[in-house]
């Protein structure tokens, strides 16, 4: 029987980086949570773009993301607006970096806005923006079977109250372990997720760098460690690559059991190994469903311990 996966749908920036790493340095390079997001669950599943750049966004991007069959009919372009833009320099273990500047722009009025097309698309991913814009666009969809959310600090710090009203209506949220902490107060990642759970999102996956991720579904918990690499070219949108092959992955199988959930984890990890070995989304721009498979059985025999024995 065919596969014939759903369409998904991520609403979230898209921007120009600048990017120093120890070794090397990259102006104009192309990012922004939703691009990242697309460009991995591509690989997956039709995927749907609502975000906004100004007219001097590049050209090239816009189609790699079409040659990916990303449909753009949300993205707004501005006349005369400049597009996000981010300038970061990394720390020498890349784990860690420092925003050196950060010009908002056209994003800073950002209203997503969700064409007719769009609002029943059952796979629905909330990168980081706003959390008042993220329910805005709940407002405006038509009951997706599977709703994902990003969110950081500063949202946890300043609209704790609106990022709690989002969070009742989602039903994966991912953050990283220093925002788990944040938000529920806890000393204790699993004590954090118990609690983060109680807000809303059955289920909850708490991203940890280097360490990999850890998902918290039902009562159940299941971990998985980072794919070793030789080299980590620019982590930037590393975390935006997971959720695009999480959420890319369950809306190709349709399938929301805890055995699928674990295999998007598996999946996600893969689509981020691949990000990180690039700039921008050059890691994942020309990659095959056989080639992602393949890693993904590499990443399976690194953790499979069922042959172990005491005898």
């Amino acid at each position: 029987m065919a596969i014939v996966p759903e369409p998904v749908l991520v609403v979230g920036s898209v921007a120009v980086d600048s990017i120093i790493t120890p070794r090397a340095t990259r102006d104009e390079s192309v990012g922004g949570s939703a691009v990242f997001f697309a460009m991995a669950a591509s690989y997956f599943a039709p995927v749907r773009l609502v975000g906004v750049v100004g007219d001097d966004f590049p050209q090239g991007a816009l189609d790699d993301l079409a040659r990916h069959q990303v449909d753009l009919v949300g993205l707004q372009t501005v006349p005369g607006g400049k597009t996000f833009r981010w300038k970061g320099r990394y720390h020498e273990n890349m784990n860690h970096r420092d925003t050196l500047e950060t010009h908002l722009n056209v994003f800073e009025s950002f209203e997503p806005k969700l064409p007719a097309a769009y609002r029943d698309t059952p796979f629905l991913f909330l990168a980081n923006i706003q959390p008042t814009l993220q329910l805005d666009v709940l407002e405006q969809a038509k009951g997706p079977r599977l709703v994902g959310l990003d969110t950081m600090n500063l949202w946890i710090e300043i609209a704790r109250e609106d990022l709690a009203r989002v969070l009742a209506r989602v039903d994966v949220l991912t953050l990283n372990d220093e925002e788990a902490l944040q938000l529920s107060g806890e000393h204790n990642l699993v004590r954090a997720a118990r609690a983060i759970q109680a807000l809303g999102p059955k289920n909850v996956v708490i991203k940890r760098g280097e360490y990999g991720a850890v998902l918290f579904h039902g009562d159940d918990v299941f971990v998985t460690p980072a794919l070793p690499l030789d080299e980590v070219t620019d982590p930037t949108g590393a975390g935006d690559s997971f959720a695009g092959g999480f959420m890319g992955y369950l809306a190709r199988i349709g399938d929301l059991s805890g055995e699928h959930l674990r295999r998007a984890m598996i999946y996600g990890t893969v689509l981020a190994s691949y990000c990180v070995e690039g700039f921008s989304y050059e890691g994942m721009d020309r990659l095959t469903l056989d080639a992602i498979q393949q890693r993904f059985d590499r990443f399976a025999s690194l953790t499979d311990f069922s042959r172990a024995s005491l005898v």
